[in-house]
């Protein structure tokens, strides 16, 4: 199915398309699927200093955002002082090889 029947075909709202990019889409989302990927499980601390210019505010919310979705799993540890870390879950896993050749096209269009 082509991207123009898929959206001649269907509302906006209801296309996969539309649905995947609701998923990833913000300034930050896709960096913490990728860092997630690349480490594993990730404390919040190191995901704040392994992104650098996300603020702690934006960080959490999008890490709830993410949580929300189904993309990360997010473990907390009755300790003190508290330890939270965050993975990929199955699901944040599967759109990894998407991301993967969004990079691909990236570096083969950009000037």
């Amino acid at each position: 199915m082509s991207w123009l029947t898929c959206i001649a075909d269907a509302k906006w709202e209801e296309t996969g398309f539309y649905y995947t990019m609701s998923l990833i889409n913000g300034k930050y989302k896709m960096v913490i699927l990728y860092c997630l990927m690349e480490f594993g499980v990730v404390r919040f601390n190191e995901m704040k200093k392994y992104i650098g210019t996300i603020s702690y505010k934006t960080l959490s919310l999008t890490l709830k955002e993410l949580e929300a979705d189904g993309l990360i799993h997010r473990e907390e540890y009755p300790q003190i002082p508290p330890k939270v870390e965050y993975s990929l879950t199955e699901r944040g896993k599967s759109l990894i090889p998407i991301l993967d050749s969004m990079c691909e096209w990236g570096d083969k269009n950009r000037r």
